[in-house]
């Protein structure tokens, strides 16, 4: 028979080996995270260069960079209402050094199509809310409309001929002009491109007639008189655009639709995504990062991991709904 004092070992060691396997994972995930980043991370935006969400990304990249001494690099994956960019993100490597930065559109393309390549809840983890920026309805001068009341008149004298552009089926643009279009009661046609840069520039050529998008885009060609903001898709007017009325104005409870967010691939080490998540916030603190989202009225709003997957269930239900509405769900 063994001493106590052996069996007091043997016991104490048994314990050591049974609960090392499973203090492992906690531990592993704790030292990749005292080592992150190590090399560039990449942040993937599923729209085109120079739209809002584009815009958000490398603001946020810049101060990331200066900060912790990598890299951050955007990469633009367009195409398929942002599906390709995304797809991308939900197949990478869950190691924090691939991360999705994208638009409202991640929750309505959920909405609209029940069969993604990727699923939204499970192939990803929230990091991060971004922000909502301010947007607005704008048409270009040469089509001669003026009001929001205008427009409706000229959709009802010409059914199915009135065209308004967003960045891709299933984009944040896009749900956008669907609401507008149910909430006013017209007919109007869709056209979809590659980013909201592009929807924009389509409507300052004349060549559709309206969108709804972002003041990080729309701002520059309203003050040079080459869009007219017929109104804001806020709560409120916007301070840039005080004569300009809120949409809600006109049809009262008509809302903004969604957030910009950031994600990453399902199974990123926790740790990694805290340290992501608060070092986005950090940099929304920052006076300079503060000043320059004044400059269009783009309201930073970062959240904790957990809210932003809270957010993007209850958007995800709430988008179906409209997506039904407007025969835009996918059978």
């Amino acid at each position: 028979m063994l001493p106590s004092s052996v069996c007091r070992v043997a016991l104490f060691c048994g314990s050591v080996a049974l609960a090392t396997p499973l203090g492992l994972p906690a531990l592993a995930q704790a030292q990749a995270a005292q080592k992150f980043p190590q090399r560039p991370i990449r942040f993937v935006v599923p729209f085109s260069p120079g739209g809002g969400t584009d815009t958000m990304a490398r603001a946020i990249a810049q101060k990331m960079s200066e900060n912790w001494g990598q890299p951050v690099v955007i990469e633009n994956r367009t195409g398929a209402g942002g599906t390709i960019g995304t797809t991308l993100v939900a197949k990478a490597t869950p190691d924090g050094y691939t991360l999705l930065v994208s638009s409202a559109g991640f929750a309505i393309t959920a909405a609209i199509n029940p069969k993604l390549p990727y699923d939204p809840i499970k192939d990803f983890t929230g990091v991060t809310q971004v922000g909502m920026s301010t947007s607005t309805l704008v048409t270009a001068p040469s089509h001669g409309v003026k009001t929001v009341k205008e427009l409706i008149e000229l959709a009802h004298a010409r059914p199915g001929k009135v065209f308004f552009s967003s960045a891709g089926a299933g984009s944040s643009t896009h749900m956008s002009g669907e609401r507008f279009r149910l909430t006013a009661g017209i007919k109007v046609t869709h056209v979809g491109f590659k980013g909201s840069s592009d929807a924009v520039l389509e409507v300052v050529a004349g060549r559709v007639h309206y969108v709804v998008s972002g003041l990080i885009s729309t701002l520059p060609f309203i003050q040079d008189k080459r869009l007219l903001a017929l109104a804001v898709v806020t709560p409120a007017r916007s301070p840039l655009l005080p004569a300009v009325p809120a949409m809600a104005e006109i049809f009262p409870g008509f809302k903004r639709d969604g957030s910009h967010v950031m994600l990453a691939p399902a199974g990123t080490p926790r740790p990694i995504v805290n340290q992501v998540s608060r070092e986005v916030k950090r940099i929304f603190e920052l006076p300079d990062v503060r000043d320059r989202l004044k400059n269009f009225d783009y309201n930073p709003a970062p959240t904790t991991p957990e809210e932003l997957d809270a957010i993007l269930r209850s958007d995800i239900d709430i988008f179906t709904e409209v997506a039904i509405r407007a025969g835009l769900r996918v059978q």
